[in-house]
């Protein structure tokens, strides 16, 4: 049995299965203060209707979240001890910093947001909502600098020491602004608040279709294609700004993604298509120039190939290739989606509409694809590297693991968190059913 191979599953079924419950507690708490903001300007007790039942919903993200992320921290000792070995020093500090500056906040906060509608003014309580969303954001701050150093190793030294080499941080600070962070954050943050806008779309779709709660399902969703079509120009702009990046720092990963074996000025750029390795070209249409135009502004910009490489320092590059040009596709049709949906709902012709209400409902899950799809290529296009560069996922290992041990640690983690989707959907289908409440509307929200 390959222990590299169970170890990888294992720790891809632990990230991908929590990663559905961060962009949603993201977006939502966004989301959050978007509608108390508007309940504390206008006074229109609908909008505190409306954040009251969103915020149910989103206590039962964020329970999720938390249980979910924990076990994560375990593997990188139990599967990755000498990962953890070499990068504890930079690795530890911004996750140490997640803790300390954006969970502690989150948490802290989501008393008074959840119980403290009447017992704290209406100031206080929309500060705890603007902090539980500040939260959440901070938390994905921190996560995504521990992450795009391992892309692109920044402001470190590596020392020798009685159990091995050990990278250490230089300049905590050019650790942070690695050279791929602030394009991954962005990136991520916008898939994160399109995975809370469609979470709302859905929803308001299915009480239409129901012929339920008409007016805050009406409002709901027009926050939410608000919402959509703001992340959904950032995803665009972002998405470009970090193929550029790529270019610069993993021209090895910016191939895989395009297919491209020979380096060339005037690199097109492949729509969709199949990678032949063997030959080692890619059959599929392709807008020429464009990938070269695209990120060094000029079609006679010179784009690496995957030749550039030793074939051991190569990804799997059709997984990757099919990985990163779905996510693209979806990323397009998300921007299709919040356009089109925004004009209807203008004009008054979704609400009557029960095959776009219908159309509606599942939209959730195009974001929450495109976000796992977009973790997976940006993961694998860095391999045979955990550390870019630095340390590869093979050397990344524990000694001391059991195959046996780590395929049956794989097999019941498969089968708790099944169980914990289960609970999670029941029980969001009971919150869901049960809709927002009637005397929501009746308080005034706690003192002046």
């Amino acid at each position: 049995m390959d222990i590299l191979l169970h170890s990888r599953l294992q720790f891809a079924l632990t990230i991908g299965f929590h990663y559905i419950y961060p962009p949603l507690s993201i977006g939502l708490g966004l989301a959050l203060v978007i509608m108390e903001g508007l309940f504390l300007k206008t006074g229109d007790p609908l909008y505190q209707q409306m954040t009251r039942f969103w915020t149910r919903i989103f206590g039962l993200i964020f329970a999720l979240g938390v249980g979910t992320g924990i076990v994560m921290e375990f593997e990188f000792g139990t599967n990755w001890a000498r990962y953890s070995r070499f990068v504890g020093d930079i690795f530890g500090s911004p996750l140490a910093a997640e803790g300390i500056f954006a969970f502690f906040l989150e948490s802290g906060f989501l008393a008074i947001l959840l119980f403290g509608w009447d017992r704290v003014g209406k100031g206080m309580h929309f500060l705890a909502t603007v902090m539980v969303a500040l939260g959440s954001h901070l938390s994905a701050i921190w996560i995504i600098v521990a992450n795009s150093w391992m892309q692109t190793p920044a402001a470190f030294h590596v020392v020798d020491t009685p159990v091995g080499p050990r990278a250490e941080i230089t300049d905590f600070w050019g650790a942070v602004f690695n050279p791929s962070m602030l394009d991954r954050l962005l990136h991520t943050l916008m898939g994160a608040w399109q995975a809370g806008a469609f979470f709302l779309v859905s929803v308001s779709a299915w009480y239409l279709l129901k012929n339920r709660h008409h007016a805050f399902a009406k409002r709901s969703m027009a926050i939410g294609f608000a919402l959509a079509l703001v992340a959904s120009l950032g995803q665009l702009a972002t998405g470009h700004a970090g193929a550029v990046t790529a270019a610069r720092h993993q021209p090895v990963k910016l191939a895989a993604f395009e297919g491209l074996y020979e380096t060339r000025a005037d690199a097109g750029l492949t729509i969709f298509g199949w990678v032949d390795e063997a030959e080692q070209r890619v059959s599929g249409p392709e807008i020429p120039g464009l990938l070269s135009l695209m990120v060094g502004g000029s079609r006679a910009t010179v784009v690496k190939g995957l030749n550039e490489v030793p074939v051991a320092d190569r990804p799997p590059v059709q997984t990757v290739f099919q990985l990163y040009h779905a996510m693209v596709g979806l990323g397009m049709l998300l921007i299709l989606m919040a356009w089109a949906g925004a004009i209807l709902a203008w004009r008054g012709t979704l609400f009557r509409s029960p095959l776009l209400l219908k159309l509606g409902v599942f939209s959730v899950l195009v974001p929450q694809a495109a976000n796992q799809l977009g973790w997976a290529a940006a993961e694998i296009g860095r391999q045979p590297w955990i550390v870019q560069g630095l340390m590869r996922t093979r050397d990344a290992l524990s000694e001391v693991l059991v195959p046996g041990e780590v395929l049956t640690s794989l097999l019941l983690f498969s089968l708790i968190y099944l169980g914990l989707f289960i609970v999670f959907i029941l029980l969001l289908d009971q919150k869901v059913r049960k809709g927002p409440l009637a005397e929501d509307l009746k308080t005034n929200g706690g003192a002046a």
